[in-house]
Formats: C-alpha cells, structure tokens, sequence
C-alpha cells in the first residue's frame, strides 16, 4: 500500500525527478466553495486546480446527500481534464489540513491511483522555502483509465448497522454530533450508536498531521482496536474522508459512509441520537 502523507521536502524531490507526480489544489471551505480566485493568488508550480463541488461530486436529491461521489466515468473526464497520465502519482493539497484534498486523496485511491496528501498543505509548502506560481493553469489532457472499488464504504443501512457489531465514528464538530447546533442539515444530532471523533483532532496545531503513535492513542482513547470494523461519517462525506486518512497512517481501515448525515437527515424514519453517549 501506498503511504497515506508526504512531505514538502519530499514532494519538491519528486517534482524535480523525470515522472514527476501530478499536484491537485483542492481548495474548498464550506465558506468558500470555490477557490480559484485563491489558486489564482498563488498555488504550488505546476499544480492544477480542482473544483469539489463540480469534479468530486455530483448533485442529486437531498435525500442523496450534499455531495454524493461522482461516477467513475464522470471522475475519469475530469482527471483526464487535470491531465493524469496513465501511471501517474498523484499529490493533493489545499491550505485547512487537507481536510478537503482528503476528498480528492479517497476518490483517486478508490480508482487505482497512487495518491497522497500533502501534509501540512500550502502553509507547510511555503514554510519549507518553497515558490509559488500565479495564474491559471493550462493542463494537457491525461489518457488515465479509472476502476473504483478499492475503498470500502457503507450504504444508509449498513452504517445504521455498524455500531452494534463495528465502530461508527461522526467527524463532525462535538457541538454537531450532540445536536446542540445544525447550520448545514434539517435534523440536528447523530447516528444511533455513533462515537465522536473531530476531524480537527486529527491534526497539530501547525495544520499537520498527528504522528503514527499519537493517532493511535486517540483512536484507542475512543475505543478502537487492531482488526475492529470502522466505519466513518461527516456532514456530507467530505472530511470523513481526512479521518480515514488519518486512520489509515495509524495503521486501521475504515470505510467511508458518503452520504453521511446530510443523507441520514433527510431520510425519513432514521432515528437520530443527541447528546453524549450515557
């Protein structure tokens, strides 16, 4: 298995190598879905730019949730569109702790493609000396060819199912998960059984990832243990996917619930907890 994190000393290794890697800026907050204008003001040379909402998701139903995965044809157009190259790596980054290059890093390794996040992102490429372009980029078009089911994932019942013979983790905000406040969805709360683990706790205060030992002992904190089915949700299955990133550097596999709560909520007849578990 490929490794989950690179450097920024490592990845400038790699973009002076002969087959360098293909850099993804991916960009997006909740506040700012689109961040072209940023990528614009300054991105890592030779990066292209990928849109979230338009190439790492698709758009149906509420009751599909806010950003369902795209098809793989879809996801394959629009890799060919950033230029990926049969063969080719690939480095995500954006500048929140890669909690929505995460997104970019699981969709990829679920179609084959040798992915990783930049740890740290923009700020920890900029703290280690290097550059940065201006501008929009103007990619060749890449000839990949994508088969996705790599990755584990859950449907709508099969995460209902999971805290009763598994692990359920909510990456949500503690406030969130307790229901004490719902800015995104219309019901306020969690799935039955779920346990809370912040996506932010995944990381240090510089934005980078937590170290293989301490990542560890949060996940034990919580009740993990070697060989335990996991499985994990977010608001939409965005930053789920950061926590399985951070998962898989601790050494666990978890599925991902894509359509995570913004599905869950407006599905009827789902029950919802609040609160902490008792």
């Amino acid at each position: 298995m490929t490794e989950t994190l690179i450097t920024a000393e490592h990845l400038a290794e790699l973009l002076r190598a002969e087959a360098p890697p293909l850099l993804l800026d991916v960009r997006w907050r909740l506040d700012r879905p689109d961040g072209r204008e940023a990528f614009a003001d300054g991105h890592i040379p030779g990066a292209v730019y990928v849109s979230l909402d338009a190439d790492l998701a698709t758009h149906g139903e509420p009751s599909d949730g806010r950003h369902p995965l795209p098809s793989t044809a879809a996801l394959q157009e629009s890799a060919r569109g950033w230029g990926l190259r049969a063969g080719q790596g690939v480095v995500v980054y954006d500048d929140i702790g890669g909690m929505s290059a995460a997104r970019a890093w699981w969709l990829l390794r679920d179609a084959g493609v040798d992915t990783r996040v930049l740890d740290g992102g923009l700020p920890a490429w900029i703290a280690a000396g290097g550059g940065l372009e201006l501008g929009a980029s103007a990619p060749t078009t890449g000839d990949v060819v994508l088969v996705s089911g790599r990755m584990p994932r859950l449907t709508i019942d099969e995460a209902a199912e999971l805290p009763h013979s598994g692990v359920l983790l909510d990456a949500r905000a503690p406030e969130r998960y307790r229901g004490e406040t719902e800015p995104m969805d219309p019901r306020a709360g969690h799935i039955p059984g779920a346990r809370n683990a912040p996506t932010g706790g995944n990381l240090d205060a510089d934005g980078r990832f937590l170290s293989t030992e301490a990542l560890r002992e949060r996940f034990a904190g919580l009740g993990l243990a070697p060989g335990d089915t996991i499985g994990v949700y977010c608001g939409s299955g965005v930053t789920a996917a950061h926590e399985i990133a951070a998962l898989e550097h601790a050494g666990f596999t978890a599925a991902l619930y894509p359509g995570s709560w913004s599905q869950w909520s407006n599905t009827p007849g789902r029950a919802v907890e609040t609160g902490d578990p008792a």
